[in-house]
């Protein structure tokens, strides 16, 4: 081989190598953000999220990507777009509410999912028990249903006895249905 070759094809391996090395090393994981409001209505709560990952060691754009989707109120659409996360092939999904967690639930029997619900997550069967909740599932509950009748007492006393209480919710949310079930019988409880 005469040196010019030689030279020539010494360079061409030297331009290649970093190439190859690139195209060996892992993928930036992808953490699936699943929401049934909007991305400005959880401003706060997102950028707290960033945070926590960041102190954890993850910074957005650097060592993990995160794909966002929100329904904008329309919960028919949660199927979908926990399906395309999926098919995003993300690394972990978190959700926020009851809603999206069982939309990421039957979209993924896998993919490790982290949820932050308003209710019971054995009950809605997010998870098997909260001592060993099994599966992909695991996360975080507020348990709210079982503070309705404790907030409607502490309402009854700063208003009048004679007064109307009013309880707003979104009608369209799957959960509607459970907690309009819970606000009456802590009403009924109080003879309300």
């Amino acid at each position: 081989m005469k040196r010019r070759e030689f030279i020539t094809l010494l360079g061409a391996a030297a331009a290649a190598w970093p190439l190859a090395g690139r195209a060996q090393q892992p993928a930036m994981p992808v953490v699936g953000v699943l929401g049934a409001g909007s991305q400005d209505g959880d401003a706060e709560f997102l950028a707290a999220f960033r945070q926590g990952l960041k102190e954890a060691g993850f910074v957005d754009g650097q060592t993990v990507a995160i794909e966002y989707r929100f329904a904008q109120g329309q919960f028919d659409q949660l199927p979908r777009l926990a399906t395309e996360l999926v098919q995003r092939r993300v690394s972990l999904m978190f959700t926020t509410g009851v809603s999206s967690s069982l939309a990421a639930k039957a979209a993924s029997s896998t993919i490790p999912l982290v949820f932050l619900s308003q209710d019971d997550p054995v009950k809605l069967g997010l998870v098997a028990s909260f001592n060993r909740p099994g599966g992909n599932a695991t996360g975080m509950a507020l348990l709210t249903g079982p503070l309705v009748a404790k907030r409607l007492e502490f309402v009854r006393q700063l208003v009048s006895k004679g007064a109307l209480v009013g309880y707003l919710q979104n009608p369209h949310a799957p959960e509607a249905a459970a907690y309009l079930t819970d606000i009456q019988t802590a009403a009924r409880g109080i003879g309300q």
